[in-house]
């Protein structure tokens, strides 16, 4: 199968769908790979309502592997494609290498949201523990506030994945200078920063330095057309090095190995394996469904995936513990149902209230979601018939949309 074809089949074909043009079925693979990372972030934060010592007595049962699995293989190991793809489409976009309308662009729609969203989690994380006992943090000091706001030199302590964007800003300004590069100096620097991930360095400059090593990475792989590979690759192929990697991410994480320092340089190297092979495997399930009959749902889904991405924690922390109240916290015998159904059930929260404020203020949805919603876009849109070159209406756009 070659993806350079005029229309492209599916593998599968109990799943087959009606054949996409190339830039079309790029364009869905993108916005399905949002949608199915953003979900699986969810499980890395996800409420297990116990504190440190019950976690660490629960440490090796079947629901905290079940929980591990979930975090490394759903989870943390699908937020490394999140900046391939913003690395990726910024070297197509000629909007990049104008330094001060792009930073601009990307003030609005990465910092922005991010200090608003901080700002609405001090609100309602603090106040609620504040006036209704939830047991999460308040404002010590102003300091406090300031590094919540807008993560200086330190991660924050309510939206604990905000850092993402922080460090995605960062490299959006040093973008026009990088699409600039020839691939071998994006190449040095992409090892640079796996270095300096592994080394356990990076902050202040960056809170996780493995987000410029990703993000530099989806440039070479946009200059060299690797992206085209990866697609072509048989599944098993795609899910082989992942398959081989997960284990052993999860088993050194979990139990006790001589020798072995499971928070140490070692181990930080075996992560970044493991995310590179995760971004080959989540690529190529993406681009599978953007073919399958599953597409049309999904995409329908990833203009609302930015504001869930942002918002999650705000839920976790708040609306969690309430349910929680009823299935009871890890280690309870319903607690895995509720650990599966986070991410979707935090979906739907998320899809009610952009919906809800879309019609109250489509300023503000705007703004909050990354100028993804609003009264100028109907999400069902992105997802209409073909236009005369071949692409959906949103394509292009996308093409030019970076976070």
């Amino acid at each position: 199968m070659t993806v350079n074809a005029a229309t492209l089949s599916l593998p599968y074909a109990a799943t087959q769908a009606r054949p996409l043009p190339a830039a079309a079925r790029l364009s869905d693979s993108i916005a399905i790979a949002r949608v199915i990372c953003i979900l699986g972030v969810v499980y890395v934060h996800a409420w297990t309502g116990v504190d440190a010592q019950t976690l660490y007595a629960l440490h090796g049962s079947g629901q905290d592997m079940l929980r591990w699995i979930l975090m490394e293989g759903l989870g943390r190991s699908a937020v490394p494609l999140l900046g391939l793809i913003s690395g990726w489409l910024v070297m197509g976009s000629s909007k990049s290498r104008n330094w001060w309308p792009h930073v601009q662009h990307k003030a609005k729609t990465i910092l922005l949201p991010m200090v608003l969203w901080n700002a609405l989690a001090i609100l309602i994380v603090s106040g609620s523990a504040l006036f209704f006992a939830l047991r999460a943090p308040v404002p010590p000091s102003v300091e406090w506030v300031m590094q919540e706001l807008f993560i200086l030199t330190r991660n924050p302590d309510i939206n604990v994945q905000m850092p993402f964007l922080r460090d995605l800003f960062l490299c959006m300004v040093a973008a026009p200078l990088l699409v600039r590069a020839p691939t071998w100096v994006l190449g040095m620097v992409s090892l640079a920063a796996a270095g300096l991930w592994i080394a356990g360095i990076g902050q202040p400059v960056l809170m996780r330095s493995s987000i410029l090593a990703f993000f530099t990475l989806g440039m070479i792989v946009r200059q060299l057309k690797l992206e085209q590979k990866v697609a072509a690759l048989p599944f098993g192929v795609a899910l082989l090095p992942f398959l081989l990697m997960l284990p052993v991410k999860v088993a050194l994480t979990l139990y006790d190995v001589p020798f072995w320092d499971n928070q140490g340089h070692p181990m930080a190297a075996v992560d970044m394996v493991t995310r590179v092979a995760a971004a080959v495997l989540f690529w190529r399930i993406a681009w599978g469904l953007a073919g399958s009959f599953a597409a049309p749902t999904l995409k329908r889904i990833e203009p609302y995936m930015f504001l869930m991405f942002c918002g999650h924690l705000i839920l976790i922390w708040t609306l969690s513990p309430v349910i929680g109240h009823w299935t009871g916290p890890l280690g309870s015998p319903a607690y895995p149902a509720f650990l599966l159904v986070q991410p979707l059930l935090t979906l739907a929260i998320a899809i009610l209230f952009a919906k809800l404020l879309g019609r109250v203020s489509p300023g503000a949805a705007r703004v909050l979601s990354g100028g993804r919603l609003g009264r100028d876009l109907n999400p069902v849109d992105r997802a209409g018939s073909l236009n005369r070159d071949g692409q959906r209406p949103f394509a292009r756009r996308m093409v030019e949309h970076t976070a």
